[in-house]
């Protein structure tokens, strides 16, 4: 069985839902997640930090204007990545995948192999399926919350699923896919969570960036045949070992890391007029 057919099975069997009304959930949250990406590109969005808005236009702008560094798949991904998370600081609609913090690294992935691979809505759904399953995983052996994890229980364990699905919509195994997710996740372990001003916009919003290119190369790897020297599992439970281990002030409380500097403090200062 390919990863999403295992978790269909799993959904059916712990939802009672049929196939058909689980793939329409599946439908709507790609509806939102589409909505979202393509959103921040085509609106003037409002903050209520103004520490982001409009890097996802201009980067798509430099791919329809230049050739991209990172190539166009990368490129496009990160736009919609960016996007989705301007999205989500505007106070607008977007699936928590697997958090609103890390929203934009799946429809990053999806829609940006839907517009260079041709992938069909099909193949996007089971995609959203093998996302889950591993997010699944991740949620009961570690944590999905950076309050509790840091910000690579968040943005890891957001690239994890986005580039085991990829590897799953591309048509690798299971075994393929879960190298995908290990070779991601392991590349942001320790990766702390420091929002400035307690705000999710900075950094969040480029790392969201950083774990959609994180996810991309993680799933090449893994399609290529390359595996990762430690299994999934055990990079799971390392994750939430480390996360442990991380400081109070570096796990979304705003009171260490780039919070903590003076730029940091003069933003806050500004958008909650303190002093």
């Amino acid at each position: 069985m390919r990863l999403h057919q295992v978790m269909l099975e799993y959904e059916k069997t712990k939802s009672g839902k049929s196939v058909q009304e689980i793939t329409e959930s599946m439908k709507f949250q790609l509806h939102v997640m589409r909505e979202s990406a393509y959103q921040g590109l085509n609106e003037q969005l409002d903050f209520r930090g103004k520490m982001i808005g409009g890097q996802a236009k201009k980067l798509h702008r430099r791919l329809e204007t230049a050739v991209p560094l990172c190539g166009h798949t990368m490129a496009r991904a990160v736009s919609f990545a960016l996007s989705v998370t301007e999205v989500n600081a505007a106070m607008g609609r977007i699936v928590a995948a697997p958090t609103a913090g890390s929203c934009g690294v799946i429809p990053g992935v999806f829609f940006s192999l839907e517009h260079t691979h041709q992938v069909p809505e099909e193949q996007l759904v089971q995609g959203l399926l093998s996302a889950g399953a591993i997010g699944l995983v991740i949620a009961k052996n570690a944590s999905l919350s950076g309050a509790e994890g840091g910000c690579q229980a968040e943005i890891g364990s957001a690239s994890a699923m986005a580039a085991g699905a990829a590897v799953d919509m591309m048509g690798g195994s299971v075994e393929q896919s879960l190298h995908g997710a290990a070779i991601a996740l392991k590349n942001l372990l320790g990766l702390v969570c420091d929002p400035i001003a307690g705000l999710v916009e900075a950094p969040c919003s480029k790392r969201n960036g950083m774990g959609t290119a994180n996810a991309l190369v993680a799933a090449e790897m893994a399609l290529a045949g390359i595996e990762s020297v430690v299994p999934f599992d055990e990079v799971v439970q390392a994750m939430y070992q480390v996360g442990r281990m991380i400081p109070c002030a570096l796990r979304e409380t705003a009171e260490g890391g780039l919070a903590a500097t003076p730029t940091g403090r003069k933003w806050q200062k500004e958008i909650f007029q303190e002093g």
